[in-house]
């Protein structure tokens, strides 16, 4: 029997917006939406796990993989490399299964220019004074930093019409409902059910 491919959802917006929490929430509402584990070279946060949240390489390993094309994308942002394992993702779509891709909006637009088949989501915060206090609450930033990802967020907005979608997350559950909303709606886009449709033929052809 003939599988429908599952969809490629891919999430970004500014530092700040709440993206990894949406994404956190999402997973654990549907365990059968797979997150896409990204390879990086900055250094783990604390509570930060190898092959969980980020495979974790040196710079070397990290350019041995790009000039092996083993990289759905990838880019360098504030001075440290992130990139979407091809084959992963791949494999995982082809079975029929589900995959968010959460990701920088400079990878996001590299996989628009080598994908099709993606769903591209901006999230947005409530306010620019919202998404500067959720930068300061995360008391990882220098005074300096601070200001160039809020700087950043200004310019990665003007962005927005490259997506398909925009969630503005004024809270994690509303954020998530229009999130499952979207998803509902592209698995029945005739484009996504073939596997449904040969089916439907082949019963067809049968009787």
């Amino acid at each position: 029997m003939a599988k429908n491919k599952g969809v490629l959802i891919v999430i970004s917006g500014p530092s700040g917006a709440g993206k990894g929490t949406i994404c956190k929430a999402l997973l654990e509402k549907h365990k059968d939406i797979h997150l896409s584990v990204s390879a990086t070279t900055r250094n783990p946060r604390q509570g930060e796990v190898h092959g969980i949240n980020y495979y974790f390489l040196n710079k070397d390993e990290f350019l041995k993989k790009v000039e092996e094309d083993d990289f759905l994308e990838w880019a360098e942002v504030y001075g440290n490399c992130y990139g979407t394992p091809k084959s992963n993702v791949q494999e995982l779509l082809d079975s029929g299964k589900d995959v968010i891709l959460e990701i920088d909006i400079q990878g996001a637009l590299k996989v628009k220019e080598n994908t099709e088949e993606g769903v591209f989501i901006f999230i947005l915060p409530p306010s620019m004074e919202e998404l500067k206090q959720r930068i300061i609450n995360r008391g990882s930033e220098t005074p300096e930093s601070l200001m160039r990802r809020f700087n950043s967020a200004y310019q990665e907005i003007n962005y927005i019409s490259k997506y398909n979608y925009a969630v503005v997350n004024d809270t994690v559950e509303n954020a998530v409902n229009k999130i499952e909303n979207i998803l509902a709606a592209e698995k029945c886009r005739v484009d996504r059910i073939q596997g449904t449709i040969l089916n439907l033929e082949e019963g067809i052809s049968h009787e």
